[in-house]
């Protein structure tokens, strides 16, 4: 599982992605899920490395989920048109 700090935005983004690149190496898991519960300040930067980590995931052959996605990430990704590439854990497949 891949876990989201409770800060990520602009600044942080970069770091982040890369520590989530490097975990990829190493998992063995079929589907790869990012857990976004700790997530407490966070700007449009979040979804671009989920999506990042999603074209990853999917390039490897694995499948990729989000739990505990806030409702305003949520929402902002509505917004966005690409909630519907963040599925939740309980229906990726």
């Amino acid at each position: 599982m891949l876990t989201l700090p409770a800060v990520l935005t602009q600044s942080e983004a970069t770091a982040c992605l890369a520590g989530f690149q490097a975990s990829l190496d190493t998992t063995t898991d079929a589907v790869v899920c990012a857990d976004a519960s700790a997530l407490q300040q966070f700007d449009s930067s979040t979804l671009a490395v989920l999506l990042a980590c999603r074209r990853e995931v999917l390039k490897r052959g694995k499948a990729f989920s989000v739990v505990g996605l806030p409702e305003r990430l949520r929402t902002l990704a509505t917004l966005y048109g690409v909630v519907e590439l963040l599925p939740a854990a309980d229906t990726a497949h």
